[in-house]
């Protein structure tokens, strides 16, 4: 039914990439490879598209064929209705826009019983025809034709010959295409307060009257008004100017000035109000709705991205502290791979203050288990916990750091929390995840629904299923980017790897568990159910630490072995000495490689690759410190301060400064120059020097600056 050779050249001019690349593109991602797998190792087809290119055509050709299937079903009903003409058909054929084609359709699709159905069927039709033509004759001697036992006098009769006009116009073509456009050049956006709730709703006052040009507000706005107006605080309507509307439609529809030509412009007020000016309304705010969706959903998974690739600290023994006032500090510490080695709860906070005994177990447990790091929860009690943690003189060095403890609760109370510790509680097992995230923030997050991870805008009022669309693709894309260390990765992790899923995910850890540590990447395809495909999309992204092949701990994809190999044997040394070697790597020549599966894009990468093998592409982590503020009461205007990147929004950047609440770099703080986009400027993690501005404590907010120099 999906016709490639009309929706290919389409979806190439639409988003200004070559026709190969796009029908190359959509036949790799038909066939069942991942966005990961083709921009990694199918370069030569696509024409080097990236990941975002590749997602383009992935969502475009999606639209596409929605749209077919639609023009579809549009086409069955009219053929059934036996009013297809072949102008009709090559029209529908022809239309590739999903508003348009509804207007095309609108004349033609079953409707419920109308004001206008009532007056057709007391055969009203003809004198609204007659009307619409706008001849010079009286019109109350027209209408004393149709008088009928329903039609009792004129005016009745010329009621329904306008409402017939209505319905007409309504689904005429051009007048919805004069009025969309109307709506989209000059539509406001206008909200007010519902008096009666003015108090309650305080936190929407900045909208209680509140206008702006429909097509340049931005997207928190958008979706902030239409949070007040789903809590019942605010009245939003949609709308251009009603006279310069009308004026449009009368240009179209009256031609004269008469007494018919009255009834029409009648007719037409009637449509705009009753008819044409809400489904427009509906149309836009569906639009307007979208397009924040879809910008509030940018922002959040640009941020997640940050976030999953911030710096990992690598494989050490550490210790993880949840810390908490009256219920505790919860301890645990970790080996290497992040199993659990210990856990205790100390309390050296209100009420109990036994920050004696408190440091006495830390110690203790720090030297036992030879902890190299410590990573303590940024919440409650967090910054009284670190200012403990480092008073204590350990007998070995031991680094500390604060992390942000979003999302811990949400995963030790998550099924995947009650599989690994069935035995602990939920308390033990959010110090684990504070643990493990300093260790490798990708691993730990991947197991959060990412909603709970606390870096998005607006992300719970958008469209749910698109997020989760959306928040998938980018934790696949950071899980593949990072590749995977096959023998100590868990079943979230491994869900993500291309190609592979759940449950191919739990049949990797089953045959682990059974068999041991795998020794190889051919291996895998001894897993059950794990076929051709799987083993062609997952296999590069997978990592084996010491494999007997050194290939298997690297991004070189299996099916290039041998082109490594041939590189080998024509240097006369073996794969391991390319990779040691730096002179032997640079006596190939790429060209001499080239085949017809692998051009020189896949030669150039496996030769940056044997550079590099199996290198985490993450920045390292850098120590830091808070000042010695802990609480809002603390600050003062004008006080230099170190801080950490939390959030980044279209209108700033939110830095903790660690007095438990985030304050806000507004986007003209954040340099010396324009900035439009947030994220030119700092990145989320990102160690940030600010200046306070405002302490506002009845709203809770704190207002920073970055323009150190200028503040």
């Amino acid at each position: 039914m999906h016709n490639l050779t009309i929706t290919i050249p389409i979806l190439s001019a639409e988003l200004n990439l070559g026709y190969n690349q796009v029908k190359a593109t959509i036949n790799l991602l038909d066939e069942g490879s991942t966005i990961p797998f083709i921009s990694r190792y199918r370069k030569e087809a696509t024409g080097n598209l990236d990941e975002v290119d590749i997602e383009r055509i992935k969502n475009g050709i999606e639209k596409l064929r929605n749209i077919e299937t639609r023009k579809a079903s549009i086409l069955s009903t009219i053929e059934e209705q036996g009013k297809l003409t072949e102008e009709l058909k090559k029209r529908i054929n022809d239309c590739w826009d999903a508003n348009i084609l509804e207007d095309i359709y609108l004349p033609y699709k079953p409707k419920r019983k109308t004001r206008a159905t009532v007056a057709r069927e007391r055969g009203l039709e003809p004198l609204a025809l007659w009307l619409m033509n706008e001849p010079n004759s009286d019109v109350f001697d027209e209408a004393a034709k149709y008088l009928t036992e329903e039609v009792k006098d004129e005016d009745i009769a010329l009621e329904g010959a306008r409402d017939i006009i209505a319905e007409i116009i309504n689904e005429h073509e051009l007048a919805r295409a004069a009025i969309r456009t109307e709506f989209e050049k000059n539509a406001f956006i206008i909200s007010t307060v519902y008096k009666s709730k003015k108090d309650e709703a305080v936190k929407y006052s900045d909208y209680f009257d509140f206008a702006e040009l429909l097509k340049k507000c931005p997207s928190h706005r958008i979706l902030a008004v239409f949070r007040g107006e789903d809590e019942g605080f605010l009245k939003v309507k949609i709308e251009p100017d009603i006279n310069l509307a009308l004026e449009k439609l009368d240009k179209l529809f009256i031609k004269r000035n008469n007494q018919a030509s009255g009834h029409v412009a009648e007719a037409i007020e009637d449509c705009y109000e009753r008819l044409l000016a809400p489904s427009m309304e509906n149309e836009f705010r569906n639009l307007a709705k979208q397009k924040a969706d879809d910008e509030a959903i940018r922002v959040f998974t640009e941020n997640l991205r940050q976030l999953l690739l911030s710096a990992p600290l690598g494989s050490k023994r550490i210790m993880g502290i949840d810390p908490g006032f009256r219920s505790g500090c919860k301890i645990v510490c970790l080996n290497e791979e992040g199993k659990l080695l210990a856990d205790d709860v100390v309390y050296p906070h209100q009420p109990q203050m036994d920050k004696s005994g408190a440091m006495r177990v830390i110690q203790t447990l720090v030297a036992k288990h030879t902890v190299q790091a410590i990573s303590i929860g940024n919440g409650t009690a967090g910054r009284e916990t670190e200012e403990l943690v480092r008073s204590i003189s350990f007998a070995h060095p031991v680094e500390i750091y604060v992390v942000s403890e979003s999302g811990a609760s949400v995963y030790s109370a998550s099924e995947i929390a009650r599989e690994e510790f069935p035995d602990k509680d939920v308390t033990v097992r959010g110090a684990v995840s504070i643990g493990r995230r300093l260790s490798d923030p990708l691993a730990e997050l991947v197991k959060i629904d990412p909603k709970s991870i606390g870096v998005g805008q607006y992300q719970h009022d958008v469209d749910q299923n698109k997020l989760k669309k959306s928040l998938d693709v980018v934790v696949e894309s950071c899980v593949n980017v990072v590749g995977v260390n096959l023998n100590t990765a868990s079943k979230s992790l491994l869900t993500y790897v291309s190609g592979l899923g759940p449950q191919l995910a739990q049949n990797i850890i089953d045959y682990r568990n059974e068999n041991g540590a795998f020794t190889s990447r051919k291996e895998l395809k001894k897993v059950p159910r794990l076929g051709d495909k799987a083993f062609e999309q997952c296999a590069g992204f997978l990592r084996i630490a010491n494999a007997k092949n050194v290939l298997d701990n690297s991004a070189v994809h299996p099916e290039s072995y041998g082109i490594v190999e041939a590189m080998a044997k024509d240097l006369g040394c073996k794969v391991d000495d390319l990779i040691k070697d730096e002179t032997l790597r640079k006596k190939i020549s790429p060209q001499q490689y080239v085949t017809e599966k692998a051009g020189l894009p896949t030669i150039t990468d496996i030769l940056k690759e044997l550079a590099k093998p199996g290198r985490d592409p993450r920045e390292m982590l850098k120590p830091f410190e808070f000042a010695d503020v802990k609480k809002p009461e603390d600050l003062t205007i004008g006080m230099i301060l170190p801080g950490i990147v939390t959030n980044i929004t279209n209108f700033g950047c939110f830095v903790d400064i660690g007095v438990k609440q985030d304050g806000l770099v507004h986007i003209s703080q954040l340099a010396d120059k324009f900035v439009s986009d947030p994220n030119q400027v700092v990145k989320l993690q990102q160690q940030v020097t600010v200046k306070v501005v405002e302490v506002d404590m009845v709203r809770k907010r704190i207002a920073l600056t970055m323009k150190l120099a200028s503040a």
